[in-house]
């Protein structure tokens, strides 16, 4: 396939007017066959969400091949084209369960499943969110190991709140398996920097479930500016951060740092109404999804797409930016981008064509298309 004229997103993120040659299922150098004329389209790697639990009416810890192929399948026709699936605070032995449903799944229809995000148990009770406080369990490197052999292999992020007890030595004992991000903490600055000089280097959610930023008390947010080596997620659906912060954020890391995810329940996709989220009731009205007993913000009701359209859209992003943050630096974070996240000669067609006001006309998955507008 020849994707002829288009504006092609390169990998150092921006944008050129170039034809892409697609060889069988990966980029290639040169091509022939099929001609797809992009003329006043971008052209983008599919994206890649390393921080959802669900949509359509499921949810990754439903454990099932079945709520896994339905969310791949949206996902896909969404452009997002890689998935990185949460998990909720459950005890081990249903995390056991759900790591190995997603260890022997092997559909083909959907996005990729290309690793798990393992959002609880190490969190603290203080900041645990929308997560259930009856299964959170103190940081285990052994229990973690456990749970990666269930997993085959598959958990690229674990989160960890870095100042409960045997935090820093399940940091220490683990950074070099997993990527750790900070998450659903109380930490003040020195606990975060401690935590990212023992090994963490990523940031759950950023803003959501930990102090906020002061000119006195910086925190975990101030301590992630710091270093450089720390990427930190960030969600736009226009809930969970006001447009000036994620400006203010941009400015603050740079878009070689910034994750964009959508931290979606399975109310994604569907109407206003009642659902759960890691055993929990949800209310769902409009974009915002709450706990129906507590009122905190239960995940997003909106796709990573969305995201980008809201954050280009609404909140005056760059759309090189945006792009760069679904797309090259997911697949950083997660050590995926060997294969995936870019344009690249060599890794996965996986391509995406927009128009001028960001609508979908064309996915293309593993060199075929799965959707046109």
């Amino acid at each position: 396939m020849i994707i002829k004229n288009g504006n092609v997103f390169s990998e150092e993120g921006s944008f050129q007017k170039r034809d892409l040659y697609i060889e069988q299922d990966i980029i290639g150098t040169e091509g022939s066959g099929e001609v797809l004329d992009a003329t006043g389209c971008y052209v983008i790697p599919g994206l890649t969400d390393i921080h959802f639990h669900g949509c359509v009416g499921y949810d990754f810890c439903d454990g099932t091949k079945e709520a896994i192929e339905k969310m791949a399948e949206y996902e896909l026709q969404n452009g997002i084209t890689t998935i990185c699936p949460a998990s909720m605070t459950f005890s081990e032995e249903q995390l056991t369960a759900i790591f190995a449903n997603a260890a022997s799944y092997s559909g083909e229809n959907g996005a990729t499943l290309v690793g798990i995000n393992m959002e609880g148990p190490f969190i603290s009770m203080e900041k645990k969110g929308a997560q259930n406080g009856a299964y959170i369990h103190k940081p285990d490197a052994e229990m973690f190991l456990r749970l990666q052999k269930a997993a085959n292999g598959l958990i690229k992020l674990v989160d960890i709140a870095p100042e409960v007890e045997g935090a820093m030595e399940c940091i220490e004992a683990i950074h070099d398996k997993v990527r750790v991000s900070v998450a659903h903490t109380n930490a003040d600055f020195n606990t975060a920097e401690e935590a990212f000089a023992k090994g963490a280097s990523h940031v759950t959610h950023l803003y959501n479930a930990m102090p906020p930023y002061t000119h006195r008390a910086p925190g975990v947010i101030g301590a992630a500016c710091d270093n450089e080596n720390v990427m930190v997620e960030l969600i736009c659906d226009g809930v969970h951060s006001h447009p000036s912060t994620v400006r203010t954020t941009f400015k603050m890391f740079g878009d070689n740092r910034i994750v964009l995810i959508s931290d979606s329940m399975m109310a994604c996709g569907l109407k206003d109404g009642q659902y759960t989220l890691g055993g929990q009731d949800v209310t769902v009205k409009g974009n915002l999804a709450t706990l129906t007993e507590l009122g905190n913000i239960a995940g997003s009701v909106t796709n990573l797409m969305n995201c980008i359209r809201t954050a280009v859209q609404k909140m005056c992003i760059p759309l090189e930016s945006a792009i760069k943050c679904a797309t090259v630096n997911p697949a950083k974070a997660i050590g995926i981008y060997d294969k995936y996240g870019s344009l690249t000669p060599g890794k996965a067609a996986d391509v995406v064509l927009l128009n001028k006001e960001l609508e979908i006309l064309y996915v293309i998955k593993a060199g075929k298309v799965v959707f046109s507008k």
